[in-house]
């Protein structure tokens, strides 16, 4: 798991049609050896633009789907409210 912004929507023209009715977002990690990094990751928890967010990849992600045959390797699975930085 990793901590992210979500930086922007995505949309694709042509995808897999397992990919139909789900949101995809571009969010850039905050902190640690992938700061910066930047991901498209799947948004089933309806956060958006601006917000702080825990992603998990690889299989993690399609078990939030409920479905491993989802051609999915990032999904947003909570979004951080505040966080807890010692002094």
């Amino acid at each position: 798991m990793v901590t992210a912004k979500l930086i922007d929507n995505i949309w694709a023209t042509r995808k897999s049609e397992k990919l139909n009715g789900l949101k995809l977002m571009l969010a850039e990690v905050i902190g640690g050896s992938r700061d910066g990094e930047r991901l498209v990751v799947c948004d089933v928890i309806s956060a958006g633009i601006g917000d702080r967010v825990i992603i998990a990849t690889g299989s993690a992600a399609r078990h939030m789907l409920s479905d491993d045959s989802i051609p999915v390797d990032a999904a947003v699975i909570g979004i951080i409210d505040e966080s807890c930085e010692s002094v």
